[in-house]
């Protein structure tokens, strides 16, 4: 089957699904909250350091500050080695760097600084956002700065090349090389991507110049600016989509909004003018993630317990600290002997499982608890299952081997919310115990339904009433007012608020 790029954009919500052969297998989800911080760069200004974490607390003009440890401080070489001549120090260590995989910059092993010598209180410094706010935390934030383009990421603050490694043909690879060596200017630093491969040198030395011209203006508005502030703001999620995952595994994108349609129409012809013929608007009448599937798998991944199709299930807990994953046989009985039934719904579990971790989007510390197996092959067996379907993951990740106890640790890199976190709050009638729907999810379900049930506009339509909790028709009428002005006109209906005070948070009644 294809694979397709489905996005879905509405006034208040954007939401973006990778979906390969019919499966919704990525989410992206990005509301109009102004918390979409994730690659923006902003003039910083160290507000408090801190030698017993060797790290900084940075202002960047928003409400809470970010943090930045001392790792991911640039230190100029110049500076350095000025530094080290000064100190006696011999210039002897490894003082360069490597790109990470696509997405930006980090050192090698450089020489020990300690933060308090790189920053202090009231300085200013240009960072860029690599981690979301994530619960209670603020942002992270890095001094190596990196400009993704669709072929390249650019990265001024270091000197290096790199390709991606999903480019395997090593005659490819050195052309490209050669290419971005032929043509970057001195001690500026380049990420050939995976989309590049094919690409000739006009294409490349295009895209440089225009994100050279970008840095330009970025580093313009630097030395301008006198507070705290943004100085660059990263792509809409849908061309970010476009840039990220539009490649030649996609075969085609489907938007249903014309107003987008036509702006990455016109990103594409920009960049990537031989996708054009590879876009779609639909202009169907049921919303599209109804029709691709994708609502259903949605609602499954807000759900701690996941069924197989051999009867075993699946149930994952997150925590503060980790996510917990158990694997349980449930009415799978099997047909031969126990172990060769625990064996094969712990090989059906590890596909889910690597499925469920993507679509949710589970970071940081993960443990899974396997159904205890006696062969150490049979362990072996699920461990490279494992790292197998999890090596297509973008996301880093790294595993360890599965212990006597059928438990295998992994992490996987965390930028931003979970699945679970970004659809769901702490729920009002156990004070905590368990989640349910935030009550703009359930203003946004309110809309789609309306969607669904209102029939074509015509002149003389009357009127939608929609029955709600009166916390939700508190948000509705409050901080939704804009969006239900929008179904109106999409409608031709005038739709009225009504609070009922005995219903429960997620319900909601609608009538024509």
């Amino acid at each position: 089957m294809a694979n397709e790029l489905i996005i879905n954009t509405r006034p208040h919500e954007t939401r973006v699904a990778l979906v390969e052969n019919g499966v919704a297998v990525e989410l992206y989800i990005e509301r109009k909250t102004g918390q979409e911080l994730m690659g923006n760069i902003y003039c910083g200004r160290v507000a408090r350091v801190l030698p017993g974490m060797q790290a900084a607390f940075v202002d960047i003009g928003r409400d809470r500050t970010a943090f930045l440890y001392v790792s991911d401080v640039h230190k100029d070489i110049m500076d350095l080695e000025q530094m080290m001549l000064q100190d006696g120090i011999d210039n002897g260590d490894d003082v360069s760097s490597r790109s990470s995989d696509g997405t930006g910059a980090e050192p090698i092993k450089e020489i020990s600084f300690n933060i308090e010598d790189l920053l202090h209180e009231g300085q200013d410094i240009m960072v860029q956002v690599s981690k979301e706010p994530i619960g209670t935390k603020g942002a992270r934030l890095t001094s190596y700065i990196s400009l993704p383009g669709r072929h390249l990421v650019l990265m001024p603050t270091v000197n290096h090349i790199g390709v991606s490694r999903r480019i395997e043909d090593q005659d490819e690879r050195e052309r490209l090389r050669s290419i971005i060596q032929d043509i970057r200017p001195d001690e500026s630093g380049f990420i050939v991507r995976t989309v590049s491969e094919g690409a000739d040198k006009d294409k490349l030395k295009s895209e440089m110049d225009f994100m050279l011209k970008l840095w330009a203006d970025i580093k313009g508005r630097m030395e301008k600016t006198s507070s705290p502030g943004l100085l660059y703001q990263d792509l809409t999620v849908s061309l970010r989509a476009v840039r990220d995952l539009f490649t030649r595994e996609v075969d085609r994108l489907i938007i249903d909004s014309q107003e987008e349609y036509e702006h990455i129409m016109k990103f594409i012809e920009t960049f990537a003018p031989t996708l054009r013929y590879s876009v779609e608007l639909d202009d169907g009448t049921d919303p599209i993630f109804d029709t691709y599937g994708i609502e259903m798998e949605i609602s499954r991944a807000l759900e701690n317990k996941i069924w197989l199709k051999s009867g075993g299930y699946i149930v994952i807990e997150l925590t503060e600290a980790l996510a917990a994953i158990d694997v349980n046989t449930g009415s799978y009985v099997g047909k031969r002997n126990l172990e060769e039934t625990i064996l094969k719904t712990n090989l059906e579990a590890v596909k889910e499982i690597a499925y469920q971790l993507r679509l949710r989007n589970i970071g940081g510390l993960i443990v899974i608890d396997f159904i205890d197996m006696e062969k150490m092959d049979n362990r072996e067996r699920v461990f490279m299952a494992l790292k197998e379907v999890l090596s297509k993951d973008k996301a880093k990740t790294h595993i360890l081997r599965m212990s006597e106890l059928g438990l295998i640790e992994m992490t996987r890199k965390r930028t931003r919310e979970n699945l679970n976190r970004l659809l769901s709050e702490t729920c009002l009638y156990c004070e905590g115990r368990g989640t349910i729907k935030s009550k703009r999810t359930i203003c946004y379900e309110i809309f789609r339904d309306l969607e669904r049930e209102s029939s074509p506009p015509t002149e003389h339509d009357g009127s939608i009433y929609v029955r709600v909790n009166p916390e939700i028709d508190t948000v509705l009428k409050e901080e939704e007012q804009q969006s239900i002005m929008e179904l109106e006109k999409r409608t031709n209906r005038r739709i009225i608020i009504i609070a009922h005070k005995n219903f429960h948070m997620e319900q909601y009644e609608i009538t024509l």
